[in-house]
């Protein structure tokens, strides 16, 4: 909320609901003259969301991803900031139905919008060796990816994979003994990544954000690991900063910044993180954008 610096009437977009924590902050903040906008891919998000703001004019509900919330009309007369809080949320993570942790056995899904896309199990069953393992080195920085890969596919062969137990055990089963971290974290942060499409929509969420933010207003991301926070930080550094001076290049390049970085990436304090586990990865990263002179 310090981010976001809310003003009573001005308009605000959650582009990840949840259960609603956030808006709910946003919403303490405005007068009957202000606006909060609600996004989210999940169903019961958006359900919960009808539920939680029934009868308040002052909200609007779309289901989609943040991606595209530069094509949903009710942004298009501007922002006053945005609100992107990344990843999974906790009651995805906690309804085992929805497939998403090796910790609790259930269908082997993890698409944020069930109706939509390829599931997990689609997906491990059918792709190759080498696309399992890239896909869990780039986004899960795992070191046996290609051990990984080679027990999934030679399982497949026999029994097509359903359940997120048994990929969660094939995994376990190749994998060094003595990791601090369950043997599956990884490969599930990976192939979930892949899934869901996050770090391409994060990139096209980012230039939609910048697109509809007005002049002053507040851009405040949450990421979780460092593959989101460095396609963050980057995004704002790029444009706050000019570019590294060339010495080949005869006249230097023209830079306007467009986003002021607010401080740099902050963590949560050790009271939230002992209260709330989960917070103990995240980092947000606020910026402001800047008027740029015609």
């Amino acid at each position: 909320m310090e981010g976001l610096q809310v003003k009573e009437d001005g308009t605000y977009l959650d582009g990840t609901f949840g259960r609603g924590g956030h808006a709910r902050g946003v919403l303490q903040h405005l007068g009957p003259g202000g606006r909060l906008l609600v996004m989210d891919k999940d169903p019961d998000a958006i359900a919960h969301a009808e539920q939680m703001f029934a009868g308040d004019a002052r909200v609007s509900i779309f289901r989609g991803s943040f991606a595209s919330l530069a094509q949903w009309n009710e942004t298009a007369a501007g922002l006053d900031g945005v609100l992107l809080d990344l990843g999974v949320s906790s009651p995805q993570l906690d309804v085992a139905e929805r497939g998403f942790s090796f910790g609790k056995d259930g269908p082997l899904d993890m698409r944020m919008d069930p109706d939509s896309g390829e599931s997990a199990a689609d997906w491990i069953n059918r792709a190759d060796e080498r696309d399992i393992a890239d896909v869990l080195w780039t986004y899960g920085e795992e070191k046996q990816s290609r051990r990984i890969a080679r027990a999934i596919v030679a399982r497949r062969a026999t029994q097509p994979f359903t359940r997120t137990a048994d990929l969660a055990a094939v995994i376990a089963s190749v994998m060094p003994r003595g990791e601090k971290i369950h043997p599956a974290t990884r490969s599930f942060q990976a192939i979930r990544i892949h899934i869901n499409r996050e770090l391409a929509d994060l990139e096209a969420g980012l230039d939609a954000a910048l697109s509809r933010l007005k002049v002053g207003g507040r851009l405040a991301v949450i990421s979780f690991h460092s593959l989101e926070d460095r396609i963050v930080k980057q995004f704002i550094n790029r444009h706050a900063k000019a570019p590294p001076a060339n010495r080949r290049l005869p006249v230097a390049i023209d830079f306007t910044p467009t986003l002021r970085a607010i401080g740099s990436g902050q963590k949560g304090e050790a009271d939230e993180v002992s209260s709330n586990p989960r917070a103990r990865s995240a980092v947000l990263r606020v910026a402001e954008k800047l008027e740029v002179a015609a």
